[in-house]
C-alpha cells in the first residue's frame, strides 16, 4: 500500500508515517510546516519507501498532483489552536473543513477511494451522557474546532455515500506522548520551565478530562482499519478513565520535583467552548480487540521525558 499522510510531519502524522514503513508500505508525508517539524521524520528520512512533500492542504492542485499514485489516504492535518478559535474564526475553516473537502477533492481526481480522519470529541459539545457513545445525540457545538471538524465529518460521509469512498473517522480524546508540542502539558512544562514556583492555570482546574497515549492511538488505528468494513466508520478513541487538570497539574509537577503556587483564573472552562468534561465510551473500537496499553498518568510521564530530553521543541515551536 502507498499512504498518503496529510500532517505527516506532525505530532501524531509522524509517529503514524514511522508505523506505516515499518508495516512495509510506502509513506509520502505531505506537511506544510506551519507546526509539524521536519525533525520528526528523521527517522522516515532513511527509508527508501519514504517521500516528504512541503505542501498546504488549501492548495488543491498542488495536493491532487502530490497524491497521484497512492492507495490510502490519513487526513491529520489541521489548525492546532483549539484554544483560539473565537481570535481567528476563519482558521478553523480554512484550515479543517475547506482542506478536508480539498483532500477528498484531490482523492477524486485520483480515483482513491479510502480515507482515514482524525476528528474530535469535541465534536460532542457538552452531552448529558458518560461515558459518551458515538450514538449520542449531538447538543449544540460550543467550539469552532469541534463544528469545523464535525463540518469534515459530514463532508466525508457524503463522498463516501456519493463516490463510494470508504471512511474512518475517528474521535480523539487530547493525545499525548513523544514529539507531542500543544496541550496541557507542554504548555504546564514550559510555564514551569521559566517560572518553577508559581502556575497559572485556566479555569478552575477541576475541568474532567481523558488522555490517550500517542502509539495506543495508532494501534487503534490500525485495527479500525483491518478488522472495519463499512462504508462509514466511526469510532471514539480514548481510555477508560478520565482526571481532573489539577490532578494532571499534581503528577506533572511531582515527576518535576516542584512544588508551585497554583493561581486560578477561574470558572469551569479554561476558554471559550472548553468542555468541563469529556469522557468517551471506546466498546466499538474495544470490540474488535483493540486495548489501550499506557493509563493517563503514564502517559503524562512520557510526555514530559521526552521534553525534557528535547529543549529545542520548546526553543523552536513555531
Amino acid at each position: 500500500m502507498r499512504s498518503f499522510v496529510t500532517g505527516g510531519a506532525g505530532f501524531i502524522g509522524s509517529h503514524l508515517v514511522d508505523r506505516l514503513l515499518q508495516k512495509g508500505h510506502e509513506v509520502v508525508a505531505y506537511d506544510n510546516l506551519s507546526t509539524g517539524q521536519r525533525r520528526f521524520l528523521e527517522h522516515a528520512s532513511s527509508s527508501r519507501g519514504f517521500t516528504m512533500i512541503e505542501g498546504d492542504t488549501a492548495q488543491l492542485s498542488d495536493l491532487t498532483r502530490a497524491m497521484g499514485g497512492c492507495d490510502f489516504i490519513f487526513h491529520l492535518a489541521a489548525n492546532a489552536d483549539v484554544r483560539f478559535g473565537t481570535e481567528h474564526p476563519r482558521k478553523d475553516l480554512n484550515e479543517n473543513t475547506i482542506a478536508t473537502f480539498n483532500v477528498l477533492e484531490a482523492m477524486r481526481a485520483n480515483r482513491i477511494r479510502r480515507i482515514a480522519f482524525s476528528s474530535t470529541g469535541s465534536v460532542y459539545g457538552e452531552p448529558d451522557v458518560f461515558p459518551t457513545k458515538e450514538t449520542a445525540p449531538f447538543p449544540v457545538q460550543t467550539s469552532l474546532y469541534g463544528a469545523s471538524k464535525l463540518a469534515g465529518e459530514g463532508l466525508i460521509q457524503a463522498y463516501c455515500e456519493g463516490f463510494g469512498f470508504q471512511g474512518f473517522i475517528f474521535r480523539f480524546v487530547s493525545i499525548l506522548g513523544e514529539r507531542y508540542s500543544h496541550g496541557h502539558v507542554f504548555d504546564f512544562y514550559q510555564s514551569l520551565s521559566a517560572n518553577p514556583i508559581e502556575l497559572r492555570v485556566l479555569g478552575n482546574g477541576c475541568q474532567r478530562k481523558s488522555y490517550l497515549y500517542v502509539q495506543d492511538c495508532i494501534d487503534a488505528i490500525f485495527t479500525a482499519i483491518e478488522k472495519a468494513g463499512n462504508k462509514v466508520n466511526v469510532f471514539n478513541l480514548g481510555t477508560d478513565e478520565y482526571c481532573e487538570v489539577n490532578d494532571s497539574i499534581g503528577w506533572i509537577t511531582s515527576h518535576l520535583g516542584l512544588d508551585p503556587k497554583r493561581t486560578y483564573t477561574g470558572g469551569e472552562r479554561g476558554w471559550i467552548g472548553d468542555s468541563p468534561f469529556i469522557f468517551l465510551d471506546t466498546e466499538k473500537i474495544r470490540s474488535l480487540g483493540w486495548t489501550p496499553k499506557v493509563s493517563i498518568r503514564e502517559g503524562i510521564v512520557k510526555t514530559l521525558d521526552y521534553l525534557r530530553a528535547n529543549a529545542w521543541l520548546l526553543d523552536g515551536r513555531p
